[in-house]
């Protein structure tokens, strides 16, 4: 992240974003602008794969295309580092609960889009293994649309699953329960007490989840991360360092898959 401390400029009107080169790229940057901002952010969005610029709201275009400017070089090494899209297609792969899963297409009835998880044996003799594979039903061009919507039905099965066991524990009841594809946070609980998660949790092993569950069935209790909140974390979760662990070193990566096309969303 890349800050700059802001000066006080009349803004530019109607700018949602600006246009930068450097060795014959050109990167467009979005603007967004707000009022608790004191500076300039300047953010590669992984699972967007854009470039975000935040600014205080009376702060000049011109400087800010200025900033993005010096820091051209920044943007392109980030852009290029980003991981490839991974899409949901027959013979590609995605993890299940940790699990990596084959997509295969099983040609069925017309109409149908059954999703189903099988283990199946491979290879001979010291070869052999049990190798996992998702069954995708109907046409291959409908494969990644199912197998996502599949994906978000297990994904509300086991966080509603986790998220009442925790709640039972505490004798607390979350308003509601909301899954979306968000990039900035695995899960939130609002002031109101409705939880919200990311369904790409499923994509992570079984111990991730739960723990996310039972961080925010914890807000419901303490609202704000205080020893007494992460004290009750505790008491409902065994994993917390090593579900913290593994989402530092592999949540980013949860963002490559998708039912859009290679290299996108």
């Amino acid at each position: 992240m890349l800050r700059l401390l802001r000066k006080d400029v009349p803004p530019a009107k109607g700018a949602d974003f600006i246009d930068v080169s450097h060795s014959g790229e050109t990167y467009r940057i979005s603007i967004k602008r707000t009022a608790l901002a004191r500076r300039f952010t300047l953010r590669v969005r992984t699972a967007t794969r854009d470039v975000m610029l935040t600014l205080p709201a009376r702060a000049s275009i011109k400087e800010a295309k200025s900033f993005a400017e010096r820091h051209a070089p920044w943007i392109g090494a980030k852009l290029r580092r980003l991981p490839e899209k991974i899409r949901f297609e027959p013979g590609g792969v995605v993890p299940l609960r940790g699990v990596f899963h084959r997509i295969a297409l099983r040609p069925g009835p017309r109409g149908t889009g059954a999703v189903t998880a099988a283990h199946e044996e491979r290879g001979s003799g010291a070869e052999t293994g049990a190798e996992r594979i998702l069954y995708v039903s109907g046409e291959a061009s409908f494969t990644p649309r199912r197998v996502q919507e599949f994906l978000i039905r297990e994904a509300r099965r086991d966080i509603e699953t986790a998220v009442a066991r925790h709640a039972e524990r505490l004798n607390v009841k979350p308003r509601k329960i909301t899954l979306r594809d968000t990039s900035s946070r695995w899960g939130s609980c609002s002031a109101s007490g409705a939880l919200n998660f990311s369904w790409r949790l499923i994509l992570a092993p079984s111990f991730v989840l739960d723990y996310l569950a039972a961080h925010e069935v914890a807000h419901l209790v303490h609202m704000n991360h205080s020893a007494a909140f992460w004290a009750v974390v505790g008491r409902l979760s065994p994993d917390v360092e090593a579900a913290e662990s593994w989402l530092k070193a592999n949540g980013a990566g949860l963002l490559r898959f998708g039912a859009g096309k290679s290299g996108a969303d």
